[in-house]
């Protein structure tokens, strides 16, 4: 009996926050479109050491730095263009180190992973207590 409780406890603990997580990645998202400003960015390749697939997105701040972005292990899965081709990007004024590619796949993919951990947690607490 004290097993089954603890694997209740700690599957419901892990489902609320992924469920956290997943609220926060939602709220971040509409920040970004409410208050970012969007710029084009271009795609540049990787250093040949780097074993990662996709690009590196080069885009201009708002104050005319050249920052790069690494749009992650999410590049792939979302569709990033090849090498060569401009995306847009979208940041907070205050923080355009923290950019994110303007597309709905990518400001929306964490939130969906996010999601989808915590159902997993959730479903596994409702089948231990069964």
């Amino acid at each position: 009996m004290d097993a089954e409780l603890a694997l209740l406890a700690l599957c419901t603990g892990f489902g609320l926050g992924f469920m956290v997580l997943a609220v926060r990645a939602v709220l971040t998202a509409m920040r970004l479109w409410v208050r970012g400003l969007r710029v084009t960015g271009r795609i540049t390749e990787r250093a040949p050491a780097d074993r990662r697939r996709g690009g590196l997105v080069l885009f201009s701040d708002h104050l005319g730095r050249e920052l790069l972005l690494d749009p992650g292990a999410y590049a792939p899965l979302c569709g990033l263009p090849p090498v060569g081709r401009t995306v847009p990007v979208v940041y907070v004024r205050e923080r355009p180190t923290v950019a994110r590619l303007w597309t709905l796949r990518h400001l929306l993919a964490p939130s969906f992973g996010w999601f989808l951990s915590s159902t997993v947690a959730f479903g596994t607490a409702a089948a231990a207590t069964s």
